[in-house]
């Protein structure tokens, strides 16, 4: 539906931020394919399907591939689990299907069903820190983190390292309800050189798309981040 003949005001306002004032504010610019990254993955993160329908095409024209727009929903698996993260999956398929791309995608996996916890862990600490070499011993989900969501997806092509830690702040940010995750998330972004005024470029940059309320919250979270 054309929101501009249906909604003309609202589409008005709409656009006008979103697509002008926040794009052009001053020191909180993001390159296009950066600011494209984290919209999609925040648009994940707060179920936002049919938005995220909108934007796929215009992240497409911007920088983004169709293989790294498929690993930031892979990824999603693991933070939104797979009953959220399979509409953005389909819609992904459809849009890629629509545009003449031939499914699947060269496969981007870089660990086996036997490596992949020891690969996991070595993400982890890459990201967070040596101690991080012990966490995965502490219970069967702290394996599991290591192992599926670090040595299944972190480990994989098409998105560098910073790259998944950034959109997995865009994840965490979204959706609320996790600030203990996103200050973790907000340090491993620091620790990767996404630095603080980055980060709150990237907030900014979501905020038309997920709201006052979680931005606000991220914002404090990478503030205790820094302080921690």
């Amino acid at each position: 539906m054309n929101l501009k003949k249906t909604d003309p005001e609202f589409a008005e306002r709409f656009e006008h931020f979103a697509f002008d004032e926040v794009v052009n504010e001053e020191n909180q610019q993001l390159e296009p394919p950066t600011r494209c990254l984290a919209i999609l993955a925040a648009l994940i993160g707060c179920g936002g399907v049919d938005a995220y329908r909108e934007m796929l095409p215009q992240a497409l024209e911007n920088g983004i591939t169709p293989i790294a727009a498929k690993e930031i929903v892979y990824q999603a698996a693991d933070y939104l689990g797979y009953g959220r993260m399979l509409p953005f999956l389909n819609v992904t398929n459809e849009v890629l299907t629509e545009r003449g791309i031939e499914l699947p995608l060269n496969g981007q996996a870089t660990t086996t069903l036997a490596d992949r916890l020891e690969k996991g862990i070595e993400a982890q600490a890459a990201i967070f820190g040596e101690h991080m070499k012990e966490a995965w011993k502490t219970g069967h989900i702290n394996r599991w983190l290591a192992a599926n969501c670090f040595g299944d997806y972190y480990t994989r092509t098409g998105l560098g390292l910073a790259e998944r830690e950034l959109i997995t702040f865009c994840f965490l940010m979204a959706q609320g309800g996790c600030e203990p995750q996103l200050i973790a998330h907000a340090k491993g972004n620091l620790n990767l050189g996404n630095d603080r005024d980055f980060l709150i470029r990237v907030v900014s940059g979501c905020l038309p798309y997920i709201g006052y309320p979680r931005s606000l919250n991220a914002i404090a979270c990478i503030g205790k981040a820094v302080e921690e």
